[in-house]
């Protein structure tokens, strides 16, 4: 892991989430998986986040599925996961009451034109309605990526989008491959009461304590991976990052 991301990591991480930055692991095994050259990014009550392979790859594991060392070690405290786990299901299903109870979606080309974001450098547009890129991603055989981010304030966000999100490069692997979602927190930028309300659901929905975080997901909504922070790379990286999730 380089310095910069260690730096954003202790500024931009938000929550409970502890950060034990640059801990590294020979192996680490969660259950039948073994990632051999770990190096820790992030811990939570219920996760650990990391880098293996000397960081070509990235993943997750819950704490719950490590060793007895190994929990002891990140300070597992059962009960606290738990409550951690009750507050994700009740944010899901708020998640899930809020969708059911907004008006009946249009056609879908309809209602992506109307929530349609175009990223500058590139021809690529990002969408602000997740069930309607999942319907999309199921119709055209595609994952979905959310973007978590701060685009008027988080200098990493900034960083990684004019390096790799708006280039070219990535544009063109988009459009073949994914549906893409904004999940923004603006400061300055204006934002309507449903869309801010929908966006603090998605954040509790799948946990995310920092910006930018990029969460990618199948057709029904599981989660393959995520990136946390800021990396180094550029286009190419990310997208070898991505291709792994989807394996």
């Amino acid at each position: 892991m380089n310095m910069r991301f260690t730096i954003f990591t202790a500024l931009c991480l938000l929550g409970t989430g502890s950060v034990w930055a640059d801990e590294k692991l020979p192996v680490l095994k969660d259950g039948s998986d073994v990632y051999s050259d770990v190096t820790v990014t992030t811990i939570n009550a219920t996760d650990v986040y990391f880098t293996y392979n000397n960081g070509k790859g990235m993943g997750n594991a819950k704490l719950k599925s490590l060793s007895p060392e190994l929990q002891k070690h990140f300070h597992y405290d059962p009960a606290k996961a738990g409550e951690t786990e009750q507050k994700q299901a009740q944010a899901n299903a708020e998640y899930h009451n809020l969708i059911i109870s907004q008006p009946a979606a249009r056609p879908p080309d309809e209602s992506r034109e109307q929530s349609v974001v175009v990223t500058q450098g590139s021809e690529l547009s990002w969408g602000t309605d997740l069930p309607g890129a999942l319907n999309q991603a199921q119709s055209e055989n595609k994952l979905v990526l959310l973007d978590f981010t701060g685009s008027d304030w988080c200098p990493w966000c900034i960083k990684f989008d004019h390096e790799v999100l708006s280039t070219d490069q990535f544009a063109a692997y988009a459009q073949n491959k994914l549906e893409l979602v904004l999940v923004d927190f603006p400061h300055n930028k204006p934002q309507s009461t449903d869309l801010k309300q929908a966006n603090e659901a998605l954040k509790k929905r799948f946990n995310v304590n920092g910006y930018p975080t990029y969460v990618l997901l199948n057709h029904s909504g599981n989660e393959l991976g995520r990136q946390v922070g800021y990396a180094d790379g550029g286009p190419s990286a990310f997208i070898t990052k991505l291709e792994g999730f989807s394996k």
